[in-house]
Order: structure tokens, then sequence, then C-alpha cells
């Protein structure tokens, strides 16, 4: 697991997934440099997903719009 530098205590990441408060939110696409997320979550948790999505240098993908 990897934090980053924002948000210490609840978002963490590995080479699949981003999770926010220890649960699983979205998986990454290293291939497409995308991080997809199957469904929605609260604004805090899509502030942990953006932030990823911004350091890495990422698209997400919303895949329940």
């Amino acid at each position: 697991m990897t934090i980053l530098n924002r948000y210490k205590q609840n978002l963490e990441v590995d080479h699949q997934f981003v999770y926010s408060y220890k649960t699983k939110v979205g998986k990454f696409d290293h291939i497409n440099k995308q991080i997809i997320v199957d469904e929605y979550w609260s604004m805090t948790t899509s502030k942990h997903i953006n932030y990823v999505a911004i350091e890495y240098g990422y698209e997400v993908i919303k895949k329940y719009e």
C-alpha cells in the first residue's frame, strides 16, 4: 500500500486499486492511464479519487453515469 501526501489517514493506493476509508473505490487501468469508478461515492471519497488521478496523471472514468 502507498500513502500519498494528502489525506494520509483515509486514502491508500496499491498497484491495482484506490482505497478510501479502507473501502475499494477505484481500479487502475495503467495501460490507458485511467481510474475506473463503478459506483457513485460521497464528495469526500470523490475528492480522494480525483486527487489520486491528478497525482498519477490519470483520467477518472465513471462507469455509473
